[in-house]
């Protein structure tokens, strides 16, 4: 019997995902959005498009998230470009675990705009996504686990490199974790 693969890659009490929390509460609601929505388009709507060309699903929810942010849609638009857009593209695709992690991640990167805590979305997906594409299905637990602390350690790099020291209004994040 083949090995159930997981949706979601990392540890959120890990040394490096705390850290990744303690950082991005320091942040405010813009940075924190900016942050997430770049990520995900540069690192893995990549993974997504080289899986699935022609499927403008996650990147529709990624620039509905940024035009939100810009007050040109309301949230609903969002809402309806991650659920019905993203997030189904991730369901319709059980047989590529890479791209389907790389929707569901671009997904939880839009979503921020509507609560912050799926900035860990971002992360969990993520990893699978980069772990799934670069390694394929047949990795060991250990394999995955180094995936997901190079993740780790790249949002938190990306995020430290926005972040705005000293921020005056960070965020106020309920990590439910």
């Amino acid at each position: 019997m083949a090995k159930k693969l997981r949706k979601m890659l990392g540890d959120v009490n890990a040394p490096g995902a705390v850290a990744l929390r303690e950082l991005i509460d320091t942040q405010s609601k813009a940075t924190i959005c900016a942050w997430c929505i770049g990520y995900a388009q540069s690192r893995i709507l990549p993974i997504f498009e080289r899986h699935c060309s022609g499927d403008e699903r996650p990147r529709g929810a990624l620039s509905a998230a940024r035009g939100y942010l810009a007050g040109e849609l309301r949230f609903p638009a969002v809402k309806d470009a991650i659920l019905r857009g993203c997030h189904a593209a991730a369901r319709e695709l059980n047989e590529n675990p890479a791209a389907q992690a790389a929707a569901r991640a671009c997904g939880q990167g839009s979503a921020v705009v509507h609560t912050l805590s799926h900035a860990l979305g971002l992360y969990f997906y993520g990893a699978a996504a980069l772990a799934y594409d670069r390694l394929g299905t047949g990795a060991s637990d250990a394999e995955y686990a180094a995936v997901a602390e190079e993740v780790c350690a790249d949002l938190t790099a990306a995020l430290r490199a926005v972040a705005i020291e000293d921020e005056p209004n960070p965020a106020k994040i309920k990590w439910g974790c």
